[in-house]
């Protein structure tokens, strides 16, 4: 997930997807997708006032017999375009399946096959997690990455993982906490918080090391598995001793960035994006 001002890394419990180019947010709730209501109204309908749109739907589908609709809703936090977590209407598979009935969209029937599909893959990835993976892999490689920088990105996931598990076993509960840890992490490996770099890459909701090179990734798995490391070492509980922990290891990973920064004389973090050129073989991007 991502924030204006503090922010951190989108977890894997919290996506987005896309329809015929059109985003979709998602989150898993009770071990399932539950997908944006607003969103898929958006995207079925083209209309510019989805929320309305979503209010009057509502009472529709109350009229003609859905009594149960707002038992079925839930209220799940979700990322919005300010970059903050807000409470919107969700729905599962089966739920949205219903809304959309009430929809008249010429999309609806080719929309109800592709959330047919991320559900019941959600379902396969229960049974195998190993499924995630090897589709987020698949996903990167249609996009042009080279299998080098996926073997990094991919990594970098299960070392994320690692952290945030080991934070939230050792009493970090809110958002906002794991974005001020990552926030530190960040500051003191590159000088920057996730959205001052975000900046100097002219990113926007993009993920940002969906944008990294290879360097700047491997100085980001550096100073995340560095934390979780002294976190074990001093056995850190709370939010002050889990932050005392980020910035250490965050330093483990600066220190070593300005030392190959003064050897090779290249600073390692770069404005390097791929927002308008697509990624090669060797993911170079273009240099802003």
């Amino acid at each position: 997930m991502v924030f204006a001002i503090i922010d951190y890394e989108m977890t894997e419990k919290t996506k987005i997807s896309v329809f015929k180019g059109k985003e979709i947010r998602k989150t898993i709730h009770n071990d399932e997708w539950w997908f944006s209501i607003i969103d898929v109204i958006e995207v079925l309908t083209g209309n510019k006032r989805p929320r309305k749109y979503w209010n009057d739907l509502k009472k529709k589908l109350v009229e003609e017999g859905f009594f149960e609709l707002s038992e079925k809703i839930g209220q799940l936090k979700l990322l919005s375009s300010d970059g903050k977590l807000y409470k919107t209407d969700c729905a599962n598979t089966e739920t949205m399946f219903r809304i959309i009935q009430g929809i008249p969209s010429k999309k609806a029937e080719p929309f109800k096959r592709w959330l047919a599909k991320v559900g019941y893959e959600r379902v396969q990835e229960i049974e195998d997690p190993e499924l995630a993976t090897k589709r987020t892999r698949a996903l990167y490689k249609a996009k042009g990455y080279s299998d080098d920088w996926i073997e990094k990105r991919m990594r970098g996931i299960a070392i994320r993982e690692e952290l945030t598990d080991e934070w939230q076993n050792r009493g970090v509960e809110e958002y906002i906490e794991y974005s001020i840890l990552t926030a530190e992490i960040s500051k003191a490996t590159f000088g920057m918080t996730p959205s001052e770099y975000k900046a100097l890459k002219n990113l926007k909701k993009e993920n940002l090391r969906d944008h990294m090179t290879d360097l700047e990734l491997i100085f980001t798995m550096l100073g995340e598995a560095a934390t979780t490391e002294i976190t074990h070492s001093i056995d850190a509980h709370g939010f002050d001793e889990n932050l005392s922990a980020s910035r250490q290891g965050g330093e483990v990973a600066g220190k070593a960035r300005e030392d190959l920064e003064k050897k090779s004389g290249k600073k390692v973090s770069t404005g390097n994006n791929y927002l308008t050129e697509p990624q090669g073989k060797k993911l170079t991007g273009k240099k802003k």
